[in-house]
């Protein structure tokens, strides 16, 4: 499978605004100072190698929007976040040849950050296409369709091109979907919500995100051990600190980084994927909480397999 994030952050879109590109600038001027910098290839290796990444790039202000490659002729889609838009326009501009006009969507769950894309996705528009529309809720239809309706947008939902579908998945059976074997696990967060195991050629790839994980997670029967085992990636909702997690945002429905290190050790995961990132978090703030998670990680670890620890950024691509 082949992994590429459209959206990575949670709860609303958070673009890099004139004051952090400024803070930016200001930071690689200072480090350029007394290094030769006479063409191309001299900048560009001292981008590569004097930058860290909040300083030579951004994380992306998109919502939870992420594609899945599984090598069928269908596309499988994460979420329709507002990250959706880009993911639309690459499609129509023919970013995905060999793939047939048809969308399978998991979604997670209906709040607004997961949907808000749809409005926005290119192919829905497009007569001919296909969206399938998946999820562990009953009302998805309702709530796609409201969002449509006026005064909250001028296209109503009837008056898209596109064939969209809505079907339930069963929480207790296994699903073939896009060429893969799709699991779900109800989740505690507001109103629920669901993360998915994606299974294809003896891989699989976790899709947790809107998930809080509270003190019963530390039991040895705790469900969600046995649903991470052995995967691959993780792609992890760590939008708060522990302190946060288990306080002031106690109920709020999204768990940290540490509790996700927790989770996939116990469940001998492989890689760990950092994602819904807080909209109040710069670039400087999700680097610095990588940087302490990767630190966790080889403290915490009891056995002599490593978790890789990644953070998911807008165009980040992952090969399982």
């Amino acid at each position: 499978m082949h992994v590429r994030f459209w959206g990575t952050r949670g709860s609303l879109p958070a673009p890099l605004d004139a004051a952090g590109v400024r803070a930016k600038l200001k930071t690689v001027l200072a480090r350029a100072r007394g290094h030769a910098l006479a063409d191309d290839a001299a900048i560009e290796s001292f981008i590569d190698q004097s930058l860290g990444f909040a300083e030579r790039a951004t994380f992306g202000g998109n919502t939870a929007c992420v594609e899945v490659d599984t090598g069928a002729d269908e596309h499988l889609i994460l979420d329709l976040g507002s990250g959706a838009r880009a993911l639309g326009n690459c499609i129509m501009a023919g970013g995905r040849p060999g793939k047939r006009a048809v969308y399978n969507v998991l979604l997670s769950h209906p709040h607004w950050d997961h949907i808000m894309g749809l409005p926005f996705f290119a192919p829905a528009y497009i007569p001919g296409h296909r969206i399938r529309i998946f999820g562990g809720h009953t009302d998805l239809e309702h709530a796609l369709r409201r969002q449509h309706a006026a005064p909250n947008f001028p296209v109503e939902f009837d008056q898209l091109g596109a064939r969209v579908e809505f079907v339930a998945l069963d929480p207790a059976r296994s699903h073939r979907i896009a060429g893969a074997d799709i699991g779900l696990m109800r989740q505690h967060h507001s109103g629920d919500s669901y993360g998915y195991r994606i299974t294809q050629n003896g891989r699989s790839l976790i899709y947790s995100t809107d998930s809080e994980h509270k003190i019963e997670a530390a039991a040895d029967a705790y469900p969600f051990v046995d649903f991470f085992r052995g995967a691959d990636l993780v792609i992890f909702d760590a939008m708060y600190s522990l302190a946060e997690a288990y306080t002031i945002k106690e109920d709020w429905g999204h768990s940290s980084n540490l509790v996700a290190v927790e989770l996939c050790h116990r469940a001998g995961a492989r890689r760990l994927c950092l994602f819904h990132h807080d909209p109040n978090a710069d670039d400087g703030a999700i680097e610095a909480l990588l940087s302490d998670t990767v630190k966790y990680e080889a403290l915490s670890r009891d056995s002599a397999a490593p978790l890789e620890v990644v953070a998911a950024y807008d165009g980040l691509e992952l090969d399982l």
